[in-house]
């Protein structure tokens, strides 16, 4: 049942987010403007999930690796959804940010 949610939420094993990013994938972080604000990856970009399907136009390369990522990994799997609807081939839902910074030693 959990295994079933995680694959639902598109967390999942194997995927290797250093890896990715060492590979040139963007870090799109979903949270508000202030949450932002307040402490994020750096060299991550911010468009809040809630904006995200009027800023598509922001993120060029449709095949290029995306990891989402948020607070807890909620709206990083809706926006992982709203991407894949609009062609996206490569997104990955990172989870919280802050286990995704900590966990990758991404800072």
């Amino acid at each position: 049942m959990i295994a079933a949610i995680k694959k639902l939420l598109g967390f999942g094993p194997g995927v290797d987010f250093a890896e990715l990013v060492k590979q040139g994938a963007l870090i799109l972080d979903v949270r508000t403007r202030g949450e932002y604000s307040s402490g994020h990856i750096r060299g991550s970009m911010n468009i809040p999930v809630e904006q995200l399907a009027n800023n598509i136009g922001k993120l060029k390369d449709k095949d290029k690796a995306i990891i989402t990522c948020c607070a807890s990994g909620m709206r990083s799997a809706s926006a992982k959804g709203i991407l894949t609807s609009h062609g996206f081939t490569n997104v990955h839902n990172g989870g919280s940010w802050l286990n995704l910074r900590q966990k990758y030693d991404l800072y």
